[in-house]
């Protein structure tokens, strides 16, 4: 019972040293912490195969907390054994305990909820907002796999959360896909934030839904040491093996183990202060006293190291162009034609990338053949390399997130309009700093046929309002990009591939025509001026980029020079584009084929910071679209056609001159 009586005695310590860690911050979910004090330690003290110096080591187990909120737990484990955290002035340094009572201080890197951004290598994903860990334990899982390593991937998740969507989307992945080296473990105190689970959230009901599913369950007393430490050595010998299901432990546990009178009821979200704390402390002390009386002097913990990493495969050679990956794939008439989606260029550019970057993973949920990230898919060398997620788009962010995470370089494509469904997931992703990249297609009502529910509209406002943010390094936590033509779309997915951080997409359904050629380059935070003139600036992206040019030539008829810009990038290089509208009267058209609170508001912010007097006309889609024959007869009824956008710039001519 010694080695029992140890985990007791330091699971204790633990949660004494959180309910004061909440206490000093003013704030925390202390019983949700206390209780997975025993899983905690049994886990960071015994089981995983980590290195307190050196936690984000390559070959390192990993523990995802989904349940973030339970997170003063793993802090103070991390404090007790020492490990590395990094300063804002970018030092790392040994946790301390003085560290840990600085929760949630506006100067500490110890968080409210786990963000390894913050500065706490331990953890791989910003979590809290719940339903999103196991998939990036998934993620992880998945690139361990890739990589070869013998990791192992524990993940805490709340039986409240367990009702989340989300969590059902990466079960079925899970088994699905084999991944044995992910250990889902349920925490089962019975209580979310408003009052107690619904039945459906049971252990009963949940091992249930996890053996369903396809999963091997055990079911285990959370606070007995013995009965944890059984359950993960199990799963330690499943993750060796090469077949069978994916294990799930179900713990029943306590919420406010150990100070059952102090913290009574379904205590939430605030700390024990004054007498209540005091109480808390004294009945965790007697604790102690009942279950740690066979504990002998010499007992201790060691943490076993993880394996030596090998050594990481570097990228080789350069990517051939667009013109060259075009005839290697028998597409010599296309490239004649001076025709092709951006979409197709995407999958072609994410095909030769893949060729020479073995970081470079693809995922898609089941649009791969719309999206043609099926272009890398069906690449014999590369399909290892390509996750099909199914209809599961929240799950598929969060699994790129864990991938990222392990070194990967993640490109997830789905419809424009679907990326919607993760915007959480995607904001959790950027928060972290998750090297990710998005592409959503279809975007923009030039679709036409399948009409507004397949349409790509809003998308560019929300990513949008993350470029005008910065990220932990300086650099816009955000870029957003539209490319006009194929070689465009082409040279930016390589551009994004290069670039440490996040970025999105917007990629076209139709055939657009080459404006550009293989020597073009682009560059994040950059725009291509396609005309220049000297009466009025025409700022376009993407599908629209292409009405601006024939607008340029009506408006020519009409005596009327025009400049045309790109805008291919947000956030652009703001002082360049006000010396064009300088240079163009002041007069300034966006063209944009979405809702607003994007290209046009983006220029308009510009030229509102810059105090000077220009005049501004934003042209967007103003009402709700429908399906359409044509990408014409779409942008007609949005008021985006040649004739009328013409007429527009016309009357701003002309209200200008009076």
């Amino acid at each position: 019972m010694s080695f029992e009586a140890a985990v007791h005695a330091q699971a204790i310590d633990l949660d004494k040293l959180t309910l004061q860690m909440c206490a000093e911050a003013g704030s925390g979910h202390p019983s949700s912490a206390l209780s997975i004090g025993h899983l905690v330690t049994v886990l960071m003290f015994h089981s995983m195969r980590w290195s307190p110096e050196h936690p984000e080591y390559p070959t390192s187990d990993r523990l995802v907390l989904s349940e973030g909120h339970a997170v003063p737990a793993v802090y103070a484990a991390y404090a007790r054994l020492g490990g590395v955290i990094v300063d804002r002035d970018g030092v790392r340094r040994p946790m301390t305990v003085d560290d840990a009572m600085n929760l949630r201080a506006a100067d500490s890197p110890i968080e409210g909820h786990p963000n390894p951004a913050e500065g706490f290598p331990f953890f791989d994903a910003a979590t809290g907002s719940l339903g999103q860990g196991l998939s990036v334990a998934a993620g992880l899982a998945e690139a361990a796999r890739l990589d070869r390593i013998d990791r192992r991937i524990y993940c805490i998740v709340g039986d409240g959360e367990a009702r989340e969507g989300q969590i059902a989307e990466a079960i079925d992945a899970i088994v699905e896909r084999g991944l044995r080296n992910v250990l889902t473990i349920v925490n089962c105190n019975g209580y979310g934030q408003a009052g107690a689970v619904s039945p459906q959230q049971s252990p009963e009901k949940l091992k249930a839904k996890l053996e369903a599913a396809g999963m091997d369950v055990a079911v285990i007393d959370g606070h007995n040491p013995a009965q944890i430490i059984a359950a993960f050595d199990a799963f330690a010998d499943r993750a060796a093996e090469s077949s069978g299901a994916p294990m799930a432990v179900i713990a029943r546990t306590v919420k406010g183990w150990g100070a059952p009178e102090a913290l009574r009821g379904n205590w939430h979200g605030k700390p024990a202060t004054g007498e209540t704390l005091a109480a808390a402390i004294e009945e965790l002390d007697q604790k102690a006293v009942d279950l740690t009386s066979s504990l002998a002097s010499a007992d201790h913990f060691e943490i076993r190291p993880p394996a030596e990493a090998p050594a990481p495969s570097a990228s080789t050679g350069e990517a051939p162009t667009m013109s060259q990956a075009m005839r290697a794939s028998d597409m010599d008439a296309v490239l004649a034609a001076g025709k092709l989606a951006t979409r197709k260029a995407y999958g072609l550019a994410l095909r030769e990338l893949g060729r020479i970057n073995p970081a470079i993973v693809a995922l898609d949920a089941d649009v791969s053949n719309s999206t043609f990230a099926e272009t890398f898919a069906k690449d014999p060398q590369l399909a290892s390399r390509f996750v099909e997620c199914k209809i599961a788009e929240q799950h598929m962010v969060s699994a790129a997130v864990g991938l990222a995470a392990a070194g990967k370089i993640p490109f997830v494509s789905t419809f424009a309009k679907f990326v919607a469904r993760a915007y959480d997931q995607i904001e959790m992703a950027i928060l972290t700093g998750a090297n990710l990249k998005v592409v959503g297609s279809h975007a923009g009502v030039t679709l036409a046929a399948d009409g507004p529910s397949q349409m790509g509209l809003s998308d560019i406002a929300f990513f949008r309002s993350f470029t005008t943010v910065r990220d932990r390094r300086g650099n816009p936590a955000a870029y957003v990009l539209q490319p006009a033509d194929a070689y465009a779309a082409y040279a930016l997915t390589q551009t994004m591939a290069e670039y440490e951080g996040f970025c999105y997409m917007r990629t076209l359904r139709p055939d657009v025509e080459f404006l550009y050629s293989d020597d073009q380059v682009f560059n994040l935070g950059g725009f291509e001026v396609l005309s220049e003139g000297r009466d009025l600036l025409i700022a376009a992206s993407g599908a629209t980029v292409h009405e601006g040019n024939r607008v340029i030539e009506a408006l020519d008829a009409e005596g009327v020079s025009a400049t045309l810009v790109d805008l291919y990038s947000l956030p652009f290089d703001g002082d360049a584009l006000l010396d064009l509208a300088a240079a163009n009267n002041g007069y300034v058209v966006t063209l944009e084929d979405n809702y607003g609170a994007s290209i046009g508001s983006a220029v308009a912010d510009v030229f509102a910071e810059s105090g000077d007097a220009f005049t501004l006309k934003q042209m967007h889609v103003r009402t709700f679209p429908k399906s359409a024959r044509t990408a014409e007869e779409s942008l007609r009824a949005a008021g985006l056609d040649v004739p009328f956008v013409t007429r527009q710039c016309l009357q701003l001519l002309e209200v200008g001159a009076v």
